[in-house]
C-alpha cells in the first residue's frame, strides 16, 4: 500500500508538471515571437488564442499538445494505480491544476479547457465523461447560445459537475472532475 501512495504521489507529480508547460505560449513565443497572453483580448495562453494568433497548423499543433498534456499522465497512471485509490481524484486533477496555475508562471495559468478535455480522455476506455463535458459544451454553444462567451465555458463545467455527482460510481474519479470543473470556472470567474 505504501508503494501505491508513492506512485500516486508520483502521478500527481508528473501530472501537475505537464499541465505547467504552457505550450500556446511557449511555441508562439519561441517560433513566432509573438506573445499571445499580451495580444489576447483575455490574456490566456490557450490552445483558441494560439488558433487565433498563429493560425491553423500551429493552433492543431498546439491544441494537440495541450490535449497530450491531460491524457498521457492521467492514462498511464490508470493503468499503475487503481481508479479507486483516493489519490487518483488528484491525479485526475494534477494536469489541470498545473495549466490553471503553473509552476514557473502561476498568475500566468491559462483556463484549461482542452486540457481537462485531455485528462477525461485519459479515462479511456471510459470515454462517458468526456462525452458528458462535450455534449454539454456542444448544447450550450449551438443550441441554446450563451453570451458572453465566459459564461458558455462556465455553464457547461457547471452542469458537467452536477451530472458527475448523478452518474459516475467511482469517488475517485467523481471527486477529480469535480476539481477540474471547479478549477475551470475559477480560472473563468478570475479573468
Amino acid at each position: 500500500e505504501e508503494s501505491f501512495m508513492i506512485y500516486g504521489i508520483f502521478f500527481i507529480f508528473a501530472g501537475y508538471l505537464s499541465g505547467s508547460i504552457l505550450f500556446a505560449y511557449l511555441i508562439p513565443k519561441y517560433f513566432y515571437h509573438i506573445d499571445i497572453c499580451r495580444l489576447s483580448d483575455d490574456q490566456n495562453p490557450g490552445a483558441f488564442n494560439a488558433f487565433a494568433h498563429t493560425g491553423i497548423k500551429t493552433g492543431t499543433l498546439i491544441l494537440l499538445l495541450e490535449l497530450a498534456k491531460g491524457f498521457f499522465p492521467v492514462h498511464i497512471a490508470l493503468h499503475v494505480l487503481s481508479p479507486t485509490d483516493p489519490l487518483f481524484a488528484l491525479v485526475l486533477a494534477a494536469p489541470v491544476i498545473g495549466h490553471a496555475f503553473p509552476l514557473f508562471h502561476p498568475r500566468m495559468g491559462g483556463k484549461a479547457i482542452a486540457v481537462s478535455f485531455g485528462c477525461l480522455l485519459g479515462l479511456y476506455p471510459d470515454l462517458r465523461p468526456v462525452l458528458t463535458l462535450a455534449a454539454f459544451y456542444l448544447i450550450f454553444s449551438l443550441l441554446l447560445v450563451i453570451d458572453p462567451h465566459l459564461f458558455r465555458s462556465m455553464i457547461p463545467y457547471l452542469c458537467f459537475c452536477l451530472n458527475v455527482l448523478r452518474t459516475v460510481p467511482l469517488a475517485p474519479i467523481r471527486y477529480g472532475t469535480i476539481l477540474i470543473s471547479i478549477v475551470v470556472i475559477l480560472r473563468h470567474a478570475v479573468r
